[in-house]
């Protein structure tokens, strides 16, 4: 009898069943397919939006809208296959490593036990799915607008952070492997890329700043620091910074090819008011991550021993979040040739993001060391792939 069946009574047949062994090699194809949906998401958050810009309204059954929920759909269903494998496994009385997606959790009574990762995003994907019928019910009420910050727009933006935080909770569970240290990385690189979106609902307080500023300071610091506390080594924001780098260089070429290629192949015009400036979700994301990531890396090895303590990241988080976001109203001055932040925006930007980066600081520290639990248990984890 092999690892992976069992036998069902005397002189039975030899029935397969879920084992650690099964779950332990599966477990990364799990954790990159809810990767995978996140990717594929993005793709379409960055192509629709462009679509809007350059095209206009349309109708909700278009491509990009089917990468979006295609993205979730993936997700949500690689969590569940997950949870049903992790299930089935412990029902046969498997113990399943904490490494595999995170702490389990028992959820409808007791009839699924499902890992902290995979049911957050799992739980997010689904969440997403249903915003999207909010979504089609809003615009045909209201019309097929383009603006962001629409209620049901920030649901489903929302919804795509759980997911997202959900596949960081499972590769963070299996740092112990190198693919869960890159794909810590490089969920957190899509983080850092597209959260920048839901701050666009900062614009209804009719600031005299680009108020997403204020969202970069505090991001950048928390995904920086974050990613460094759980791995445990100054050099990780650097390999986040370079993730996003190469995110933001392709999806700067291919949301504008893929929504003009689009219209063409539809028989849809462009606008006529088309100002050539930089593609809107590309634009969005911060471009000088890796000055802020070298920044983090040499004030971490600068604080020592210390450097993981909670007084240390949060100054830290304070200074980064300070030069985040004074960095993105560089930023947008730059890529908008906006002349209007004037010298008391960036000291108000500046100050603020003390107190956000103080903040983040703060929040990522005492967060990496919830995520350092379910990876830190004794069992055996084998050779790291």
């Amino acid at each position: 009898m092999n690892a992976e069946t069992s036998t069902a009574g005397t002189g039975a047949e030899q029935t397969p069943r879920i084992t650690r062994a099964v779950i332990e090699k599966y477990a990364p194809l799990g954790a990159y397919g809810v990767l995978l949906g996140s990717v594929v998401g993005a793709v379409g958050t960055t192509w629709d939006v462009e679509w809007h810009d350059d095209v206009g309204p349309d109708t909700f059954f278009t491509l990009p809208h089917l990468f979006l929920y295609s993205g979730s759909a993936i997700g949500g269903i690689t969590s569940l296959v997950m949870v049903l494998m992790v299930t089935a496994a412990q029902r046969v009385g498997e113990k399943v490593p904490r490494w595999v997606g995170g702490v389990p959790i028992r959820v409808f009574g007791g009839r699924f036990t499902a890992p902290l990762g995979f049911l957050l995003s799992g739980c997010g994907a689904a969440s997403f799915l249903m915003y999207g019928l909010l979504d089609l019910w809003w615009h045909t009420v209201y019309g097929f607008d383009a603006v962001l910050a629409s209620p049901p727009h920030f649901a489903l933006f929302v919804s795509g952070t759980v997911t997202d935080l959900g596949s960081i909770v499972t590769f963070a569970a299996a740092r112990r492997f190198r693919w869960g240290v890159v794909g810590l990385m490089a969920q957190a690189s899509l983080v850092a890329a597209m959260t920048a979106i839901p701050f666009t609902a900062l614009f209804l307080f009719k600031f005299d700043f680009n108020p997403i500023s204020l969202g970069s300071a505090f991001i950048v610091p928390l995904v920086l620091l974050l990613i460094a506390g759980v791995v445990r080594s100054t050099l990780a924001p650097l390999g986040v910074a370079v993730i996003m780098g190469a995110i933001q260089a392709i999806f700067w070429w291919f949301s504008p090819w893929a929504a003009h290629e689009y219209a063409a192949a539809v028989g849809l015009p462009l606008r006529d008011d088309l100002w050539g400036g930089p593609p809107t979700i590309p634009g969005m994301m911060p471009m000088f991550l890796a000055i802020f990531a070298v920044l983090a890396a040499g004030m971490l090895h600068l604080a020592g021993d210390r450097k993981w303590q909670r007084w240390p990241t949060t100054v830290i988080g304070a200074i980064l979040g300070s030069v985040a976001g004074m960095g993105y109203l560089l930023q947008g001055a730059m890529l908008y040739r906006q002349g209007t932040e004037t010298a008391s925006n960036y000291v108000t930007v500046g100050v603020a993001g003390l107190v956000l980066g103080a903040l983040a600081g703060f929040l990522a520290q005492r967060i990496a060391l919830m995520l350092r639990v379910p990876g830190s248990d004794a069992e055996t984890a084998g050779v790291a792939a």
